[in-house]
């Protein structure tokens, strides 16, 4: 059973007001009566778009509400912005915000390849759709185009990923400014920085606006990651075209770039120019490592197994394997992660912490003891007393 409804009503062009009139009715009635339970979610896409033909002109329908229509039209929501992609993009704000997931699309059988790709760009697989025909006449001329549509050439889906992006483009930043947080220490042939949580266009509740990674199992789309990066890239001036972020496995595995590329991996180094390398954050440690003297940099993610692992260490190593960096030149610079107020542990997997050194924990007698990784990370390193008090703050 379908959570939500949409009825794509988009840029029909009917062959009268008359059809256009039953075929809504007929639509309608079939929902709010066939179905076991009401769906969450009722939408109409499109409906204020819609044109007939009468007489050889073409006129906006101005249809009846006699005989039930109008009662029924106020169970839906009608969305009728200028472009396919603004119009998706709108509904699935409203199906996220009622944390809905399976819905039926009820299309026009000339126009169900489209809505597909539309969909596959705009939509994770958090979703399940199911698409029923909705029963239409054309006019004559769209009838002999509609076996033409039913096939998305690649020139149609780099139209149709063009208008996309245009749409995301044109949207509000969320939440406030996208901000770059550096270190003094970093010198200044390298660029780098932090990013915070805003500044971005993800509006999901459980991500930041400026949410940059993508995956099936969240509702963020890989458009709207991109569209994050682009942002970013335009602000701190690096050529997205040469971004590379890590795969994370939480564990510590790194990449020297320029050799095979792992399956997965928590650290990257590089010695290349123009190229800007990337871990993601959140709960976890994004660290920065720079050689000003080799001009060789990298870059870790370190959770709480990655951290009991050594990634951090791990990239250091492969720094002077591969560039012959020397240890007292490379400047680590740890970013924003969860503090020690606020990440905890079951009691078995805080004792690797305690045992590295009893600071690291914190109410280790309880079922639940809070641990330090950023201070954790500092003794794996063997960097403790080496870090500036601005960046052992913790920053949640």
């Amino acid at each position: 059973m379908a959570d939500a409804v949409l009825i794509d009503l988009f840029g029909l062009k009917l062959n009268c007001q008359k059809n256009c009139y039953q075929t809504l009715l007929k639509t309608l009635n079939a929902i709010q009566y066939h179905h076991a339970a009401k769906p969450k979610f009722l939408c109409i896409m499109g409906y204020s778009n819609i044109s007939c033909e009468r007489d050889g002109e073409h006129d906006n329908c101005e249809l009846e509400t006699s005989n039930g229509l109008l009662p029924l039209l106020r169970e839906f929501e009608t969305v009728s912005n200028p472009s396919m992609a603004a119009s998706l993009y709108t509904i699935k704000q409203k199906i996220d915000e009622k944390n809905l997931s399976s819905i039926k699309v009820i299309v026009p059988a000339h126009r169900k390849t489209l809505m597909k790709a539309f969909i596959d760009q705009l939509f994770t697989e958090v979703y399940n759709f199911e698409f029923e025909d909705l029963q239409v006449t054309l006019r004559d001329d769209l009838l002999k185009q509609s076996t033409e549509i039913n096939t998305i050439t690649t020139h149609k889906l780099e139209e149709i990923q063009r208008e996309i992006e245009t749409y995301l483009r044109s949207l509000p930043t969320l939440k406030g400014e996208l901000t770059i947080i550096t270190s003094p220490l970093i010198p200044d042939i390298f660029t780098h920085g932090f990013t915070t949580r805003t500044g971005g266009i993800s509006y999901i509740p459980t991500l930041s606006s400026f949410n940059l990674f993508s995956s099936s199992k969240r509702r963020d789309p890989k458009v709207v990651v991109q569209e994050n990066l682009r942002r970013l890239a335009n602000t701190a001036g690096f050529n997205v075209e040469k971004f590379y972020r890590i795969k994370t496995d939480h564990a510590n595995e790194v990449w020297i770039m320029g050799k095979k590329e792992p399956e997965s991996y928590d650290g990257i180094t590089t010695n290349e120019r123009g190229v800007t390398v990337a871990a993601l954050g959140a709960d976890c440690i994004p660290l920065v490592f720079a050689d000003p003297v080799k001009k060789a940099c990298g870059v870790a993610h370190s959770g709480w197994k990655g951290t009991l692992l050594g990634v951090a260490m791990a990239t250091v190593n492969a720094m002077i394997a591969e560039y012959g960096c020397s240890l007292e030149d490379i400047i680590v610079v740890l970013g924003p992660s969860v503090g020690p107020c606020c990440f905890t542990l079951p009691r078995e997997s805080a004792n690797a912490f305690y045992n590295l050194h009893p600071t690291c924990v914190r109410l280790f007698n309880s079922p639940n003891p809070y641990i330090d990784i950023r201070k954790a990370t500092r003794y794996l390193t063997g960097f403790l007393n080496n870090f500036p008090a601005s960046f052992q703050t913790d920053c949640k």
